[in-house]
C-alpha cells in the first residue's frame, strides 16, 4: 500500500472539503496527502518564481501563503497528518496525470464544483480521457456541512472479478467497517431468479476476497425503466437516496454492464451529479 492521496487544490469551500474528507481518511489509515496547486493561467509563473526573484509574480507567494494556511487549520484540527504542498505550472489534468504516473497514490481526490472539480475535469473530451484512463482511483467529493460517512459502501455490481477488484482499491482508502450494498441494474431482463443465484455466487467470493460479511444486494429491473421512464443513471441515484448510501464505487471497464453506461455517457452524468462521494476506479491488470 503507498498510502498516498492526491488532491488538486484551487483554495475553493469545494477543494477544501475534499481536504476535509482526506483528512478523516487520514486519520484512520495513516495517509500522506499531497496538496497541489497549479497555476493555470500563465504557462510559466512558478518556474519563473523559482529561478529568477525579479520574476516573481505576486500569485506565487500568495498561493503559498494560502497553502500555509491551509495545512495550519487542518494540523490544528487533526494534528499528526503529513501533508506536502506542491506547485506546478500549466495544465491541471496533465499534471495530475504526471503525478499519478510518477507517484503510488490511492486515490486522487477531487472536490465537485470547484475550478478544479470533477466538473472541470469532464469539459472536453481530453479531460474526460484522463479521467477514464486514469490507473489511480479518483474519489469526487461533494460540498456539503454534514460530517462525510462511511456506514454504507455501494458498488455497481454484474458480477465481474474487476468489481472485487475496485472494492479492494477502495478497501485501501476507507477500510472495511461498512456495509456493502451491490447494485444491480437488469438492463437484459434476466430472471431474478437467475440474478439471485448470481448474488449468491458473488457473495461468497466477495467474502472470501475481502473478508466484508455484512453484504445486501438491489436489483433495478427493467420494469421500472418503463414504468417510472427513467434511465440507469436515474436508477441509481434512485438507489442511492432509498439506500442512505454514503458512497458509491463505479468500476472504470469496457469489459462489463459499465461499457453500456460509458456508451450513454452515464458514468459522465454521474461525475457531474455527485450527491454523494463517488469512487471511479478500474481493475489494476487493465
Amino acid at each position: 500500500m503507498s498510502n498516498k492521496i492526491l488532491i488538486p487544490v484551487d483554495f475553493s469551500i469545494h477543494s477544501d472539503k475534499a481536504v476535509e474528507y482526506a483528512v478523516q481518511l487520514a486519520e484512520k489509515n495513516n495517509f500522506q496527502i499531497d496538496l497541489l496547486h497549479v497555476f493555470t493561467d500563465h504557462s510559466n509563473i512558478y518556474m519563473n518564481a523559482l529561478k529568477d526573484p525579479s520574476l516573481v509574480d505576486p500569485r506565487v507567494p500568495e498561493a503559498k501563503q494560502k497553502m500555509a494556511k491551509l495545512m495550519e487549520k487542518q494540523n490544528q484540527d487533526t494534528p499528526g497528518i503529513q501533508f506536502q504542498p506542491l506547485y506546478a505550472d500549466g495544465n491541471l489534468y496533465d499534471e495530475v496525470r504526471r503525478l499519478a504516473a510518477k507517484e503510488q497514490y490511492d486515490a486522487i481526490i477531487m472536490g465537485t464544483k470547484g475550478a478544479f472539480g470533477l466538473d472541470a475535469l469532464l469539459i472536453g473530451s481530453n479531460m474526460f480521457d484522463v479521467f477514464l484512463n486514469t490507473k489511480v482511483p479518483v474519489l469526487a467529493v461533494p460540498y456539503s456541512e454534514k460530517k462525510f460517512k462511511v456506514d454504507k459502501v455501494g458498488l455497481l455490481c454484474n458480477f465481474k472479478y474487476g468489481e472485487i477488484d475496485v472494492l479492494k482499491q477502495a478497501i485501501k482508502v476507507y477500510g472495511t467497517n461498512f456495509e456493502l450494498v451491490l447494485i444491480h441494474v437488469n438492463t437484459s431482463n434476466e430472471s431474478v431468479h437467475n440474478i439471485d443465484k448470481s448474488f449468491e455466487v458473488f457473495i461468497d467470493k466477495i467474502v472470501e476476497e475481502t473478508g466484508i460479511e455484512d453484504i445486501s444486494y438491489v436489483i433495478k429491473s427493467q420494469t421500472f425503466f418503463v414504468q417510472y421512464k427513467e434511465d440507469i443513471s436515474s436508477a441509481i441515484n434512485t438507489v442511492i437516496a432509498d439506500e442512505l448510501l454514503d458512497v458509491l464505487l463505479v468500476t472504470k471497464s469496457k469489459k462489463t454492464f459499465l461499457r453500456k453506461i460509458i456508451e450513454e455517457n452515464i458514468v459522465k452524468k454521474m461525475a457531474y451529479d455527485i450527491k454523494i462521494p463517488k469512487f471511479f476506479a478500474r481493475r489494476t491488470e487493465e
